[in-house]
Protein backbone atom coordinates (compact mmCIF):
# COMPACT_ATOMS: atom_id res chain seq x y z
CA UNK A 1 0.00 0.00 0.00
CA UNK A 2 1.29 3.31 -0.84
CA UNK A 3 0.98 5.48 2.12
CA UNK A 4 0.12 9.28 0.54
CA UNK A 5 -0.71 12.09 2.61
CA UNK A 6 -4.45 10.80 2.69
CA UNK A 7 -4.07 7.56 3.67
CA UNK A 8 -1.57 8.88 6.39
CA UNK A 9 -4.23 10.90 7.80
CA UNK A 10 -6.52 8.33 8.03
CA UNK A 11 -3.89 6.09 9.68
CA UNK A 12 -3.39 9.41 12.53
CA UNK A 13 -7.25 9.08 12.61
CA UNK A 14 -7.02 5.05 13.82
CA UNK A 15 -4.78 6.18 16.02
CA UNK A 16 -6.08 8.33 17.84
CA UNK A 17 -9.75 6.15 18.17
CA UNK A 18 -10.27 3.94 21.05
CA UNK A 19 -8.96 0.91 18.95
CA UNK A 20 -5.27 2.67 18.74
CA UNK A 21 -5.34 3.84 22.68
CA UNK A 22 -6.25 0.13 23.72
CA UNK A 23 -3.36 -0.98 21.00
CA UNK A 24 -0.49 1.30 22.42
CA UNK A 25 -1.72 -0.01 26.13
CA UNK A 26 -0.99 -3.27 25.09
CA UNK A 27 2.07 -2.33 23.36
CA UNK A 28 3.71 -0.29 26.88
CA UNK A 29 2.43 -2.72 29.03
CA UNK A 30 4.40 -5.40 27.38
CA UNK A 31 7.78 -3.49 26.49
CA UNK A 32 7.71 -2.85 30.36
CA UNK A 33 9.38 -0.08 30.16
CA UNK A 34 12.35 1.16 32.76
CA UNK A 35 14.09 4.32 32.93
CA UNK A 36 16.94 5.17 31.08
CA UNK A 37 16.64 2.76 28.21
CA UNK A 38 16.68 3.44 24.40
CA UNK A 39 14.14 2.12 22.66
CA UNK A 40 12.94 2.27 18.85
CA UNK A 41 9.70 2.00 17.35
CA UNK A 42 9.68 1.09 13.76
CA UNK A 43 7.12 2.52 11.07
CA UNK A 44 6.31 4.93 13.88
CA UNK A 45 4.03 7.17 11.92
CA UNK A 46 2.43 10.46 13.45
CA UNK A 47 4.36 9.51 16.96
CA UNK A 48 1.91 8.32 19.01
CA UNK A 49 3.52 5.89 20.47
CA UNK A 50 6.96 7.39 20.65
CA UNK A 51 5.39 10.10 23.00
CA UNK A 52 4.01 7.84 25.07
CA UNK A 53 7.40 5.43 25.31
CA UNK A 54 9.28 8.81 25.71
CA UNK A 55 7.15 9.90 29.18
CA UNK A 56 7.97 6.58 30.35
CA UNK A 57 11.70 6.11 30.00
CA UNK A 58 12.68 9.39 31.25
CA UNK A 59 14.97 11.93 30.04
CA UNK A 60 17.95 10.36 30.44
CA UNK A 61 16.42 7.37 28.09
CA UNK A 62 15.89 8.07 24.21
CA UNK A 63 13.39 6.70 22.02
CA UNK A 64 14.07 6.70 18.53
CA UNK A 65 11.17 6.44 15.80
CA UNK A 66 11.76 5.64 12.08
CA UNK A 67 9.39 5.63 9.58
CA UNK A 68 9.87 5.88 5.50
CA UNK A 69 7.42 8.76 5.39
CA UNK A 70 9.05 12.60 5.83
CA UNK A 71 5.01 13.31 5.98
CA UNK A 72 4.41 11.29 9.07
CA UNK A 73 7.30 12.08 11.01
CA UNK A 74 6.86 15.92 10.69
CA UNK A 75 3.41 15.27 12.33
CA UNK A 76 5.54 12.87 14.81
CA UNK A 77 8.23 15.77 15.28
CA UNK A 78 5.23 18.70 16.37
CA UNK A 79 3.38 15.95 18.73
CA UNK A 80 6.74 15.22 20.22
CA UNK A 81 8.25 18.52 20.50
CA UNK A 82 8.08 19.00 23.86
CA UNK A 83 9.88 15.66 24.54
CA UNK A 84 14.17 16.28 24.23
CA UNK A 85 14.37 12.03 24.39
CA UNK A 86 12.90 12.15 20.99
CA UNK A 87 14.96 11.55 18.03
CA UNK A 88 13.46 11.30 15.02
CA UNK A 89 14.92 9.09 11.50
CA UNK A 90 13.50 9.03 8.05
CA UNK A 91 14.33 5.45 6.77
CA UNK A 92 13.42 2.13 5.92
CA UNK A 93 13.96 -1.11 8.01
CA UNK A 94 15.99 -2.96 6.46
CA UNK A 95 18.62 -0.16 6.28
CA UNK A 96 18.60 1.47 9.81
CA UNK A 97 21.43 3.58 10.53
CA UNK A 98 22.20 3.31 14.28
CA UNK A 99 24.85 1.55 16.39
CA UNK A 100 25.07 -2.36 16.32
CA UNK A 101 22.99 -4.17 19.95
CA UNK A 102 22.10 -0.14 20.90
CA UNK A 103 18.48 -0.47 21.91
CA UNK A 104 16.87 -2.38 24.89
CA UNK A 105 13.39 -2.44 23.36
CA UNK A 106 12.44 -2.79 20.03
CA UNK A 107 8.77 -2.44 18.70
CA UNK A 108 6.47 -2.47 15.57
CA UNK A 109 3.12 -1.75 14.79
CA UNK A 110 1.65 -3.08 11.54
CA UNK A 111 4.86 -2.60 10.00
CA UNK A 112 6.54 -5.58 9.07
CA UNK A 113 3.56 -7.13 6.86
CA UNK A 114 4.03 -4.64 4.82
CA UNK A 115 7.71 -5.29 4.09
CA UNK A 116 8.44 -7.81 1.20
CA UNK A 117 11.54 -8.63 2.15
CA UNK A 118 10.82 -9.44 6.34
CA UNK A 119 13.77 -11.12 6.99
CA UNK A 120 16.03 -8.79 5.97
CA UNK A 121 14.65 -6.36 8.44
CA UNK A 122 14.32 -8.85 10.97
CA UNK A 123 17.59 -9.22 10.33
CA UNK A 124 18.35 -5.50 11.50
CA UNK A 125 16.32 -5.31 14.04
CA UNK A 126 18.65 -8.27 15.31
CA UNK A 127 21.40 -6.28 14.62
CA UNK A 128 20.28 -3.18 16.54
CA UNK A 129 19.06 -5.03 19.88
CA UNK A 130 21.15 -5.63 23.06
CA UNK A 131 21.41 -8.94 24.34
CA UNK A 132 17.94 -9.61 26.19
CA UNK A 133 16.86 -7.19 24.62
CA UNK A 134 12.74 -7.41 24.20
CA UNK A 135 11.32 -7.54 20.78
CA UNK A 136 7.19 -6.20 20.66
CA UNK A 137 5.62 -6.10 17.33
CA UNK A 138 1.62 -6.01 16.50
CA UNK A 139 0.85 -7.25 13.30
CA UNK A 140 -2.96 -7.75 12.15
CA UNK A 141 -4.02 -11.80 10.62
CA UNK A 142 -5.63 -10.22 7.88
CA UNK A 143 -7.82 -12.59 6.38
CA UNK A 144 -10.44 -12.17 10.05
CA UNK A 145 -10.23 -7.96 9.16
CA UNK A 146 -13.48 -7.81 7.24
CA UNK A 147 -16.61 -5.85 7.06
CA UNK A 148 -20.13 -7.48 7.36
CA UNK A 149 -23.58 -6.28 6.21
CA UNK A 150 -23.30 -5.97 2.44
CA UNK A 151 -24.04 -8.70 0.16
CA UNK A 152 -21.82 -11.64 -0.60
CA UNK A 153 -20.35 -10.55 -3.76
CA UNK A 154 -19.64 -7.04 -3.73
CA UNK A 155 -18.41 -7.40 -0.08
CA UNK A 156 -16.02 -10.03 -1.40
CA UNK A 157 -14.77 -7.88 -4.16
CA UNK A 158 -13.87 -5.07 -2.33
CA UNK A 159 -12.05 -7.24 0.52
CA UNK A 160 -10.40 -9.72 -2.30
CA UNK A 161 -9.08 -6.02 -3.46
CA UNK A 162 -7.60 -5.01 -0.30
CA UNK A 163 -5.88 -8.42 -0.18
CA UNK A 164 -2.96 -6.38 -2.51
CA UNK A 165 -2.33 -3.87 0.40
CA UNK A 166 0.36 -5.68 2.11
CA UNK A 167 2.62 -8.62 1.19
CA UNK A 168 2.30 -10.82 4.50
CA UNK A 169 -1.53 -11.41 5.29
CA UNK A 170 -1.06 -14.03 8.25
CA UNK A 171 2.84 -12.19 9.43
CA UNK A 172 1.37 -13.54 13.19
CA UNK A 173 1.58 -17.53 12.18
CA UNK A 174 4.77 -16.91 10.49
CA UNK A 175 6.89 -14.65 12.83
CA UNK A 176 7.04 -16.68 15.81
CA UNK A 177 9.61 -19.31 13.50
CA UNK A 178 11.01 -16.91 12.45
CA UNK A 179 12.55 -14.50 15.50
CA UNK A 180 13.33 -18.08 16.85
CA UNK A 181 15.74 -19.19 13.84
CA UNK A 182 17.72 -15.73 14.83
CA UNK A 183 17.81 -16.68 18.16
CA UNK A 184 14.85 -15.09 20.25
CA UNK A 185 13.46 -16.72 23.34
CA UNK A 186 9.94 -16.93 24.75
CA UNK A 187 7.82 -15.84 22.16
CA UNK A 188 4.48 -15.03 23.17
CA UNK A 189 1.31 -14.01 21.74
CA UNK A 190 -1.21 -11.81 22.63
CA UNK A 191 -4.85 -11.93 21.09
CA UNK A 192 -5.94 -8.03 20.91
CA UNK A 193 -9.24 -9.06 18.27
CA UNK A 194 -12.17 -6.70 18.63
CA UNK A 195 -15.90 -6.54 17.11
CA UNK A 196 -17.36 -3.34 16.36
CA UNK A 197 -21.45 -3.73 15.79
CA UNK A 198 -21.98 0.06 15.33
CA UNK A 199 -20.53 3.07 13.59
CA UNK A 200 -19.43 6.26 15.05
CA UNK A 201 -17.24 8.93 14.57
CA UNK A 202 -14.52 7.26 16.48
CA UNK A 203 -15.29 4.08 15.30
CA UNK A 204 -11.88 2.55 13.21
CA UNK A 205 -14.67 0.90 11.31
CA UNK A 206 -15.20 4.52 9.91
CA UNK A 207 -11.83 4.68 8.71
CA UNK A 208 -10.75 1.39 7.42
CA UNK A 209 -14.13 1.86 5.24
CA UNK A 210 -12.77 4.98 3.89
CA UNK A 211 -9.49 3.30 3.41
CA UNK A 212 -10.77 -0.21 1.62
CA UNK A 213 -12.84 2.36 -0.36
CA UNK A 214 -9.72 3.96 -1.89
CA UNK A 215 -7.56 0.99 -2.31
CA UNK A 216 -10.56 -0.60 -4.00
CA UNK A 217 -10.42 1.90 -6.73
CA UNK A 218 -6.94 1.87 -6.69
CA UNK A 219 -7.20 -1.59 -7.90
CA UNK A 220 -10.27 -1.06 -10.79
CA UNK A 221 -12.84 -1.54 -8.51
CA UNK A 222 -15.54 0.71 -10.25
CA UNK A 223 -16.89 4.02 -8.29
CA UNK A 224 -20.25 2.72 -8.87
CA UNK A 225 -19.69 -0.59 -6.89
CA UNK A 226 -17.56 0.89 -4.16
CA UNK A 227 -20.58 3.53 -3.86
CA UNK A 228 -23.01 0.36 -3.55
CA UNK A 229 -20.72 -1.53 -0.78
CA UNK A 230 -20.89 1.98 1.01
CA UNK A 231 -24.45 2.51 0.95
CA UNK A 232 -25.16 -1.41 1.95
CA UNK A 233 -22.82 -0.83 5.02
CA UNK A 234 -25.04 2.26 6.13
CA UNK A 235 -27.91 0.22 5.62
CA UNK A 236 -27.02 -2.43 7.28
CA UNK A 237 -26.34 -0.47 10.40
CA UNK A 238 -29.78 0.79 10.37
CA UNK A 239 -31.33 -2.44 10.05
CA UNK A 240 -28.87 -4.25 12.49
CA UNK A 241 -26.40 -6.67 11.23
CA UNK A 242 -23.74 -4.49 10.46
CA UNK A 243 -20.31 -5.80 11.45
CA UNK A 244 -16.62 -4.90 11.37
CA UNK A 245 -13.80 -7.49 12.79
CA UNK A 246 -10.30 -7.07 13.01
CA UNK A 247 -7.42 -9.38 14.64
CA UNK A 248 -4.12 -7.86 15.63
CA UNK A 249 -1.91 -10.23 17.36
CA UNK A 250 0.94 -9.30 19.45
CA UNK A 251 4.08 -11.05 19.33
CA UNK A 252 6.92 -10.55 21.88
CA UNK A 253 10.30 -12.10 22.45
CA UNK A 254 13.72 -11.75 23.89
CA UNK A 255 16.50 -11.55 22.06
CA UNK A 256 19.08 -14.67 23.86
Amino acid sequence: MKFDNETSIIQQKIANGYAGVSRRLAIVNALNLETNETVIDIGCGGGHLVQEISLSIGEQGKVIGIDPSQDQLDVASDKCKDQSNVELICTTADEINIEDASCDKITATQTLEYIEDIDTSLKEIKRISKTNSKFVNVSILWDYFRFYGPEKEINDLIHEAFRAHCFHQMLPLDLNGKLKKLGYKNISSQNLSYLITNRDNNSPAIFYETMLSKFALSQGVSEDKVDDWKKQLNKSEKVGNFGFTSFPVLTAAYLG
